[in-house]
């Protein structure tokens, strides 16, 4: 939250006529002052530069509101009270983790704020709290940005050996399969879609890997600059296939050649490399997605593993998979600022539905093998 300036900062004191209800509320808004301060000092800790400085000032903020709130209760301010259940959680988060999912979560914090409807904040008050969340919302795009592909292989790996493995040992053991068959093939599922996720995640970066190497600018072409013809200026030509608009490729190439002259041969800075780094290496994007798959995929068969057998296994295998689905699309909403909640559920329906179709499927060949 964000705070306003001058008067709308310094309400004159507290009004006579205050009903208790009133100071309750005024007190709560304080305490949440205060305690999302908190959170964004914590924060601040964990951050440097710019980052630091915003976070920093988000706090300042914050303050402004406390004493808005403090003005209007004056000597009733009472004693200190915590915030609510969920700035309380985030004030631990961030002391702990300091990660995207604290943003992403103080994001949504900012958005429900109740100022808009509060008759004793003020319009700026309200005002303010939007472009808060604005502020929050760019610091934690930046977090998001950076994880974007590990949390995606890390997701759809974890979420597709749940689904695809709770719906081969439900489909197999619908078509009335012992015991010994469903953990083999329960086994046998993991191993095999493992064994296929690392595959084609390796064939994917590394193609991937190999169309930026082959698009990179070859290193070796700064040495014939000093040759150019000045006055037909080719290398423009090198930034107009790149992309650039005619008269951008133009400076560009004058400048370069303008520093060739003073300092010698210059390296054209290219994106390729930072680029190469954002995609990683094959190797470890399949093992990435090897570990993923599999740590989804041993969970409907791990109660076969601890001992259980028939209908607990299968009850017992539907609900862990059922709690780490939840799990997967809470994280889910949580770093694409959507509800929480309401991810997890869909998640869950998206996982029991092909379950459901595959022992549909398992109970038909199981009569027509009978």
């Amino acid at each position: 939250m964000s705070a306003p300036t001058g008067s709308d900062t310094e309400p004159p004191g507290p009004p006579p006529e205050a009903s208790g209800t009133d100071i309750r509320r005024w007190r709560r808004l304080l305490a949440a002052e205060q305690a999302e301060a908190a959170v964004y000092r914590d924060l601040a800790l964990r951050r440097s530069g710019e980052e630091r400085e915003i976070l920093l000032a988000l706090a300042a903020a914050e303050g402004r509101h406390e004493r808005h709130w403090k003005a209007l209760l004056g000597d009733r301010v009472g004693r200190p009270q915590r915030g609510d259940l969920r700035t309380r959680v985030l004030a631990v988060l961030a002391r702990r983790f300091g990660s995207v999912f604290v943003l992403a979560l103080a994001q949504r914090a900012e958005a429900r704020s109740p100022y808009e409807t509060d008759a004793d904040a003020t319009p700026t008050m309200a005002a303010d709290e939007r472009v808060h969340e604005e502020v929050v919302r760019g610091l934690a795009t930046r977090g998001r940005s950076q994880l974007s592909g590990t949390f995606r292989a890390a997701v759809f790996g974890a979420n597709d050996g749940l689904v695809s493995n709770l719906a081969l040992v439900l489909g197999v053991s619908a078509t009335g399969a012992s015991n010994r068959i469903v953990l083999i093939t329960g086994l046998a599922g993991l191993l095999a879609g493992a064994l296929s996720m690392g595959a084609g995640e390796y064939v994917s970066v590394r193609s991937q890997r190999e169309l930026l190497e082959i698009s990179a600018p070859n290193p070796d072409t700064g040495s014939v600059l000093p040759h150019l013809d000045l006055d037909a200026n080719e290398l423009a030509l090198v930034y107009r296939a790149r992309g650039m608009p005619s008269d951008e490729a133009q400076q560009r190439a004058a400048r370069r050649l303008a520093d060739l002259e003073t300092h010698g041969v210059v390296d054209d800075p290219s994106p390729t490399a930072d680029q190469l780094e954002a995609v990683g290496t094959g190797v470890g994007a399949a093992l990435s997605s090897f570990g993923f798959f599999a740590s989804g995929a041993v969970i409907p068969v791990l109660p076969y593993l601890l001992g259980l057998e028939g209908r607990p296994a299968l009850i017992v295998g539907t609900v862990l998979v059922g709690v780490a689905l939840m799990v997967t699309g809470a994280i889910v909403g949580l770093l694409s600022g959507g509800p929480p909640l309401r991810r997890a559920l869909r998640q869950l329906a998206i996982g029991y539905g092909a379950a459901a179709i595959t022992i549909g499927l398992g109970l038909l060949l199981g009569s027509g093998f009978a």
